[in-house]
């Protein structure tokens, strides 16, 4: 069987922190909140959590037209303007390439929730003859698959994870089997979110999961850090260009890094909350480790799920340290964790997290989790606090993501070398 090398060549991000992988980098190492109180929700259907990672300098004409604009949900616009960042980062022209070999795997967990709840109040004031006809393809789950697919005439493999917070990695992880397989030459891989909405604030809000820290909203998320009280909402995306060695060398590509390993388990445990003995999380990491053929001290860096809930970090942290031990304890191991500052993206997490370690990879940086002012002592390893460490070199980061349901995904890339 073939088994081809695969590298990263684009990034394209749209979050709270920076829309553009500069901005939102700059944003990242600066260790800039994106958090602030929520503005697209009348007050009178606001839950208890009031705050959210919400975008607001987001213009889609830049990235579509307005033809477009009216037939997408704003996760797909999310999904389309990371897409076109990233081709834009890469420098590849797709038109030279055989289509059939480029192909597209997005994700989403929730999909158009805002179409959802926007057609609704139309259903229930004007009747159903008013609801838009466009209202399925605006809410579905894969049509930001779809429509980068068809925006870029890629006719290979097209697929959307839905796994919850970890529904990207997983997409990252599947475009990177479908590459080293043979299968395609360059794939599209991420997710994107925008489930800042009334409905998915009030569920979450009402499983007492969310963050109310609403009178200080930059420091509401707090990963691991003793007072945290639940993680804060985030939306935007990202998406990469995953390549072909070979194809990569042959248009002599910029490579951020390669991917070498993934990891995928379930905990089969819970609905809701991860195993807290980390056993699932821990055999997500090995197996990413275990399939680059590397140690566990080869690693630099680690961004964290990290959600900044009262269970979860603990988990993780119990996790790394099965995996790690005295690599991880020792405090050689730095670990972070990005939604401190971009808020829970759900669904497109693992992809603006894997970002996150590219670029720690590129810029030899890692990026600080921020609010980490009392550390709980049931989570004691070097979670690199509010200041970033700079001219590190990072030959090798995992990005950990999991989602309800207990599906657990890991990611595992490193530095390039011929």
């Amino acid at each position: 069987m073939t088994s081809e090398r695969v590298v990263v060549t684009g990034i394209g991000a749209v979050s709270s922190v920076g829309i553009g992988k500069d901005a939102f980098w700059q944003g990242i190492a600066s260790g800039r909140s994106g958090i602030s109180r929520v503005q697209g929700i009348p007050e009178e259907v606001q839950s208890a959590c009031k705050i959210a990672g919400e975008i607001r300098d987001f213009d889609p004409t830049l990235y579509m037209d307005r033809k477009a604009i009216k037939r997408t949900d704003r996760f797909i616009q999310f999904a389309l303007a990371a897409s076109k960042m990233a081709v834009e980062d890469a420098k590849i022209d797709l038109t030279q390439d055989d289509p059939t070999r480029v192909g597209v795997v997005v994700g989403s967990a929730a999909g158009g929730f805002q179409t959802i709840e926007n057609q609704y109040k139309v259903l229930l004031s004007k009747g159903p003859d008013r609801c838009s006809p466009f209202t399925v393809p605006m809410l579905i789950v894969n049509m930001a698959a779809g429509w980068v697919s068809m925006t870029y005439n890629a006719k290979g493999p097209n697929l959307c994870q839905v796994t919850a917070c970890a529904t990207s990695s997983h997409s990252i992880g599947d475009a990177y089997g479908i590459i080293k397989r043979g299968e395609a030459d360059v794939m599209f891989a991420g997710g994107s979110e925008a489930p800042i909405t009334s409905l998915v604030m009030a569920g979450f809000s009402s499983a007492r999961t969310l963050s109310t820290r609403n009178d200080e909203p930059e420091k509401a998320s707090r990963p691991f850090d003793r007072d945290r009280d639940g993680f804060v909402m985030g939306e935007g995306g990202a998406v990469l260009i995953l390549e072909s060695l070979s194809h990569a060398l042959k248009r002599g590509a910029h490579i951020y890094a390669e991917v070498a390993g993934y990891g995928l388990t379930g905990d089969a445990f819970d609905i809701v909350q991860p195993c807290v003995d980390g056993e699932g999380a821990a055999r997500s990491m090995s197996m990413a480790l275990t399939q680059a053929g590397l140690k566990p001290e080869d690693i630099q860096y680690v961004n964290a799920h990290g959600t900044s809930t009262p269970v979860g970090d603990k988990a993780e942290t119990v996790a790394i340290k099965r995996v790690f031990g005295e690599h991880a304890t020792s405090g050689k191991l730095m670990v972070s964790s990005s939604k401190s500052m971009t808020g829970h993206l759900l669904g497109a997490a693992g992809a603006i997290e894997a970002a996150v370690a590219l670029m720690s990879i590129e810029n030899s940086l890692i990026p600080p989790t921020i609010n980490l002012e009392n550390p709980d002592p049931e989570c004691d390893l070097n979670y690199v606090p509010n200041k970033a460490i700079e001219g590190v070199e990072v030959n090798a980061a995992l990005s950990n993501s999991f989602g309800f349901g207990g599906h657990n995904a890991c990611l595992l890339f490193k530095k390039y070398k011929d």
